[in-house]
């Protein structure tokens, strides 16, 4: 194999013993010799779950010292399987204990009903199947830009031409109309009357999202129903739901054509609102969209997303990162992501440190939401949106942070029932894996810790 390569029988034995990487040489080398495709030879499996197992092995469960990188490549390479099985085992600890914080008292009243401890939630689902993707469905993305091609149109004009395609190629008539026609629905597809309602509570970036939703249920139905069948989400409310997500994610797409926008985002280091302003969409979606950018080959900053409202819950979340979302409520108050409430507009960075000690950039912003009458006014939600330190110098908010600041950085959780953190004066729970010492004589920071 050595000699038919050009290379030492030394380098192939480093190879095999996953000791030496594949160089672009020998790679063509073995395809041209061995009649092989390349592209079997670089999966990108590997990529995809070395970060996920890297935030595995460093939870505060495992108290020892972590396995380096090197056995972590090793792991993957030659146990997959393995390695499958354990992030397995270790996502079910993690919803375990997010169930059992949720439950209390009621957990002592349902003996009959254990399987439901380890029953996901529809938005679990959601959120675990987008992120075994790592947030990219190129089918939607090559079905978003054949149609975003065909369709034509400046970002300016995107509106009246997705007006005109609907009305040529289906007979549909969209239309603008009050509120009070349209009390409890800011878009409706009627079907059977051939039209498209769109609520004028709506601004204009959502008025053209909900149009290019609507292209994407014409035009991408197949591509949605395959993933949605490939998810292995049960039929129901979780599959609607999940098709409802794929067919927004092709409106992201179309608005913002993959290329033309990671382009724009290099140039620009990831500026949101030159983003926002550059595709004529709004902050929230252009906060969505970078959440997508994995193409291979041609990759983005890999961004987590995460919105919440006043009282701390999560009502949606995306991510393409090893940061750990929760997917209830009761974020950590450290971080402070709702103090982007006391100063709507604004956009707020903070430098952050979780326990495990991945460090990231996350900046976090009020959102709009449409008002329908005078007691939804001031109904914002705050999107939050954040990238590991190793990309933080590709992005304009980290120019934010000096050396010293970035060597010193915000000590945060996910929530308080996984927080190992000790003597902080924060804590709202006592964590469910780690035990804090209390001394009948001595307070400490909170009522959890002596």
């Amino acid at each position: 194999m050595a000699r038919r390569l050009g290379i030492s029988s030394t380098y192939v034995n480093l190879l095999e013993a996953n000791q030496r990487s594949l160089s672009v040489k020998v790679l063509l080398a073995l395809s041209e010799t061995y009649n092989i495709d390349w592209r079997e030879l670089v999966s990108d499996d590997g990529a995809a779950r070395l970060p996920d197992l890297r935030a595995a092995v460093r939870d505060p469960l495992f108290a020892e010292e972590p396995p380096d990188l090197t056995e972590l490549r090793a792991a993957i390479d030659h146990a997959p399987t393995l390695v499958e099985r354990f992030l397995t085992l270790h996502a079910n600890h993690r919803r375990l204990s997010d169930r059992l914080s949720g439950l209390g008292a009621e957990l002592f009243t349902r003996p009959d009903q254990p399987g439901d401890l380890l029953a996901i939630s529809p938005e679990t689902a959601i959120h675990d199947f987008f992120r075994d993707r790592q947030n990219h469905f190129k089918e939607l993305e090559a079905r978003a830009q054949t149609l975003r091609e065909k369709i034509g149109g400046a970002a300016d004009d995107l509106y009246a031409s997705l007006k005109r395609h609907l009305r040529v190629e289906y007979g549909l008539q969209a239309t603008v109309v009050p509120l009070e026609e349209m009390p409890e629905s800011l878009r409706l597809f009627d079907r059977k009357r051939q039209r498209v309602l769109l609520s004028d509570a709506l601004d204009h970036p959502n008025r053209v999202f909900q149009l290019a939703h609507v292209v994407g249920l014409l035009g991408c139905s197949d591509e949605v129903e395959r993933l949605a069948t490939e998810s292995g989400i049960r039929a129901g409310e979780g599959r609607a739901r999940l098709a409802v997500e794929l067919t927004n994610y092709f409106a992201a797409a179309f608005l913002m054509p993959y290329s033309a926008f990671r382009a724009r985002a290099e140039s620009t280091r990831y500026d949101i609102d030159r983003l926002a302003a550059a595709f004529g969409v709004s902050f929230e979606q252009v906060c969505h969209r970078l959440t997508t950018l994995s193409r291979p080959g041609q990759r983005g900053v890999a961004f987590f997303f995460l919105r919440v409202d006043r009282a701390g819950n999560v009502t949606k979340r995306f991510n393409a990162t090893p940061f750990d979302l929760a997917e209830k409520g009761g974020s950590c108050p450290v971080w402070d992501i709702h103090g982007a409430f006391r100063a709507p507009g604004v956009l707020h960075p903070k430098w952050v440190e979780l326990a495990e000690g991945g460090r990231f950039l996350t900046v976090s912003r009020t959102t709009e939401r449409p008002v329908f009458n005078q007691h939804t006014q001031d109904r914002r939600l705050v999107v939050v949106l954040g990238c590991a330190a190793e990309e933080v110098d590709r992005v304009v908010y980290g120019d934010a942070f000096g050396t010293a600041e970035r060597d010193t950085p915000l000590p945060i959780g996910i929530a308080c029932h996984r927080c190992p953190r000790q003597a902080c004066d924060q804590r709202a729970h006592a964590p469910l894996h780690v035990r804090l010492s209390v001394d009948a004589d001595k307070r400490g920071r909170t009522r959890y810790e002596s």
